[in-house]
């Protein structure tokens, strides 16, 4: 089974309201997390996180692997704010 096998058969024990997941090689030959929307929103990317060849040959890879998505989600989440208390020119004073 290749790299890319062993993520998407683990990807395929997870399913998410919000979230669609896959994975795909990436230029170096290498995994990589896909992590898009279901329903499309404007501005929202697609989140992309390369896996490391280590991690995926790990004998614990599917407690790895759920760590991995749900740190991904965590950030992409985080990544999907518009406004937040850390932006230094807001314009809001609030």
């Amino acid at each position: 089974m290749t790299d890319l096998e062993k993520v998407r058969a683990e990807l395929s024990r997870y399913e998410h309201l919000l979230m669609e997941f896959d994975a795909e090689e990436d230029s170096r030959g290498g995994v990589e997390l896909i992590i898009r929307l279901r329903q499309p929103v404007e501005g929202a990317h697609v989140y992309r996180a390369p896996l490391h060849p280590r991690d995926i040959a790990h004998p614990q890879f599917p407690w790895t692997f759920q760590r991995i998505l749900y740190g991904c989600l965590h950030d992409y989440l985080c990544e999907l704010f518009v406004r937040d208390p850390q932006q230094l020119s807001t314009g809001d004073a609030r």
